[in-house]
C-alpha cells in the first residue's frame, strides 16, 4: 500500500510546523483579527476604516529571491522572515499606505518543521514591529518541483491609505530634493550576482572587511522604513514621492516615482557605500554602472521633499539619511543621471 509519505509529502510534519509557529503568529493579532491560524481564510475587521474619508486598500506580493539559498547554506532561518515582511511593507509605504495584515507562503521539497517555524517566527516578529497582523499563510511540500534542501518564500501584504493622502509622485517638480535612507545591506535583491561572485568563498569564515562572517553579512535583514516616514510626516515634512530601491537598483526604481517631464539626478559621492558592496565589486570586478543597476548600493529608499524642507527632514531623521540629489527637468529619454 502506497502512502502520501511514500510520495514525499509528510502531513504530520506540516501539523508540527503549524504547532511550532502558532503562538508567534497569534502574538501579532489585535482585536481586528476574527479568525486566523486554522481557518480556511483569515477574517479581519475593517470597521475602523469608516473614520477615513475614502479608504483605499493597497496590496503587494513579493519574494526574497535566491537569498533563500544563502539561508540554507548558513543553516540560519531567523532573519529571512523579516526580509519578506519589510520588503512588502516598503512597497506599499511608498504610496502612503499603512499595513493591515500579511500572509506568507513557504514551499520546499521536504518540509522541515523547525525551519518553517523559524522563518514564520521571523515574519511574526517583523509584523509586530510594524503593527501588522500575520493573518495566515501556506506551507507547501512539493517534492519534484523544488530541489532537495531548497525552499521559496513569498509574502503578500494588504494596507490602507486615505485617498487624499496617497503619495503618487505627481507633485514632484524640478528643484525638489532627494533624500536617501540607508539600507542595511543587499536587502532582498542582487543575490544571484553576489552568489556567483562569492561562489568559491567560505561563507562561514570571518571576513575582515566586514567584521563578521560573509554569510551573516549577506543575511542582514531588509530594513523597514515605516518609522522614518512617520517621523517626517509627524514633523510636518511634505513627502512628494518615494522609491523603494529593489530589483533594478538606482536606475530602474527612481523613474517609478516621478511624473512625465521630470528626471532624477543623484550625486554618487553624497552617501557612503557599505563595505559589502565594495567587496562584491572588487571580488567580481564589476563595472560601476552594473553595480548601480543590480544593487541598492546603500540606499534602500529615496524620498522627494521640497527643497526648503530638506534640512529639517535630515534633522528629523537623525542619521542614516543623506541629501543625495534633486529632481530635474528631464532631457531626452534618460530619466536617471548618476554623476
Amino acid at each position: 500500500m502506497v502512502t502520501y509519505r511514500d510520495a514525499g509529502v509528510d502531513i504530520e510534519a506540516g501539523s508540527r510546523a503549524v504547532a511550532l509557529m502558532k503562538a508567534a503568529v497569534q502574538s501579532t493579532y489585535g482585536p481586528q483579527v476574527l479568525q486566523g491560524v486554522g481557518a480556511f481564510g483569515g477574517l479581519f475587521d475593517v470597521s475602523a476604516l469608516k473614520t477615513m474619508q475614502s479608504p483605499v486598500l493597497v496590496a503587494s506580493t513579493d519574494g526574497v529571491g535566491t537569498k533563500t539559498k544563502v539561508a540554507s547554506a548558513m543553516g540560519r532561518f531567523d532573519t529571512i522572515g523579516h526580509d519578506i515582511v519589510n520588503h512588502c511593507l516598503n512597497d506599499i509605504l511608498v504610496q502612503g499606505a499603512r499595513p493591515l495584515f500579511f500572509l506568507d507562503y513557504i514551499a520546499s521539497s521536504i518540509l522541515d518543521p523547525e525551519m518553517v517555524a523559524a522563518v514564520v517566527n521571523g515574519c511574526a516578529d517583523a509584523c509586530k514591529a510594524i503593527g501588522c497582523a500575520l493573518l495566515g499563510g501556506e506551507t507547501a511540500e512539493m517534492p519534484g518541483v523544488y530541489a532537495p534542501d531548497e525552499f521559496d518564500l513569498v509574502g503578500t501584504i494588504v494596507g490602507v491609505v486615505d485617498r487624499p493622502r496617497i503619495i503618487d509622485g505627481s507633485a514632484i517638480e524640478p528643484g525638489d530634493t532627494i533624500i536617501g535612507l540607508a539600507s542595511s545591506g543587499l536587502h532582498t535583491n542582487g543575490y544571484s550576482l553576489a552568489r556567483r561572485v562569492f561562489a568559491g568563498r567560505d561563507w562561514q569564515a570571518e571576513t575582515p572587511e566586514l567584521g563578521q562572517r560573509l554569510g551573516d553579512a549577506l543575511l542582514t535583514p531588509h530594513r523597514a522604513y515605516l518609522a522614518e516616514v512617520e517621523a517626517l510626516q509627524t514633523g510636518g515634512i511634505t513627502i512628494k514621492g518615494m522609491a523603494h530601491i529593489t530589483g533594478g537598483g538606482l536606475f530602474d526604481n527612481p523613474p517609478r516615482m516621478v511624473p512625465d517631464g521630470v528626471g532624477v539626478q543623484i550625486q554618487r559621492e553624497s552617501w557612503p557605500v557599505p563595505p559589502i558592496f565594495q567587496l562584491i565589486q572588487q571580488a567580481g570586478r564589476i563595472d560601476e554602472g552594473e553595480m548601480m543597476h543590480a544593487f541598492n548600493m546603500g540606499l534602500g529608499m529615496l524620498l522627494v521633499v521640497p527643497r526648503d524642507q530638506a534640512d529639517a527632514a535630515i534633522n528629523l531623521l537623525a542619521g542614516n539619511a543623506w541629501l543625495v540629489g534633486e529632481a530635474t527637468a528631464r532631457s531626452g529619454s534618460k530619466i536617471v543621471q548618476i554623476i
